[in-house]
């Protein structure tokens, strides 16, 4: 089915698919690695289980991704829990730079992005510099404080564009932070287009950098960070990308509101970690 779905686009990039289940033949070579499945959260999961469950899926990619892709693969993960999933395959690809996995947290920023140009009436593409902090979960901080909208030609803060704080700080938050609950309250399924949307976005830039000036969020190893983040997880930052390669976005002022909901995320990103952890060498 997808494979017929792919040719089926007539896609003037797509050369040739090759349908497999065998890890030396799908991770060889790999300039790239877009890792989508996982085991999803069901009624009556526990989150330990989940996540045991998806230690060991990732685990197995993270190995063949080190026995057989290029060392300077871009790797980037998408099933959930994405972040700590993200954590375990870089884990279990010791010879692939930390610097090279990351998971996908584009869809909140691009959910943000949205709401707030929504929010003021214009297009989404007059809204920039979003920050999607912290865990692709319902505790994610998605941040406008220093986010600019070109509002009918005239650039200012979304704060001023928007012109509600208390939206901003309340409803704002929720609806990004549930946004894929709804989506699967209203459809029984998870988000299908808009994700693709995100993951071709995230690819795009890592390939071909970030605008000047802007930023883009991404799941990212959070070790020497500038702004208190724990070491050793999988966090989203604001980034800039060039040549392949991001760079934190470094000295953003961040103030006490922002603090409480940057540490709120990555209190449940160090317990997942953990927990994780247990199950990686059993």
């Amino acid at each position: 089915m997808f494979v017929s779905s792919l040719q089926d686009c007539a896609l003037p990039l797509l050369r040739e698919v090759i349908p497999t289940d065998k890890v030396e033949v799908g991770f060889k070579d790999l300039d790239a690695a877009i890792l989508v499945g996982s085991m999803p959260r069901k009624e009556g999961v526990e989150r330990k289980d989940l996540l045991k469950a998806n230690v060991a899926i990732f685990k197995t990619q993270g190995e063949a991704l080190e026995k057989y892709a290029k060392k300077t693969v871009k790797v980037l993960v998408v099933g959930n829990p994405a972040n700590t999933n993200c954590l375990i395959a870089s884990k279990s690809a010791p010879s692939i730079p930390k610097e090279n996995f990351s998971c996908l947290t584009r869809l909140d920023h691009n959910r943000a992005r949205s709401q707030v140009a929504m929010r003021v009436g214009v297009p989404s593409d007059c809204v920039k510099n979003v920050i999607i902090w912290g865990n692709h979960s319902s505790t994610q901080y998605p941040d406008v404080h220093h986010a600019i909208v070109n509002n009918h030609g005239k650039e200012m803060s979304a704060f001023d564009a928007v012109n509600d704080e208390s939206w901003l700080k309340g409803d704002f938050i929720t609806t990004v932070q549930q946004r894929g609950a709804a989506v699967i309250k209203a459809r029984k399924l998870s988000s299908a287009m808009s994700a693709a949307k995100a993951i071709c976005d995230h690819m795009r830039d890592i390939w071909f950098g970030t605008p000047d000036g802007e930023w883009v969020s991404m799941g990212i190893y959070s070790t020497g960070n500038s702004y208190g983040v724990p070491n050793d997880l999988m966090y989203s930052f604001p980034v800039m990308i060039k040549n392949k390669t991001w760079k934190v976005v470094d000295g953003l002022a961040i103030n006490d509101f922002s603090r409480g909901k940057m540490d709120g995320t990555a209190a449940e990103l160090v317990d997942e970690r953990d927990t994780a952890l247990t199950f990686l060498g059993a």
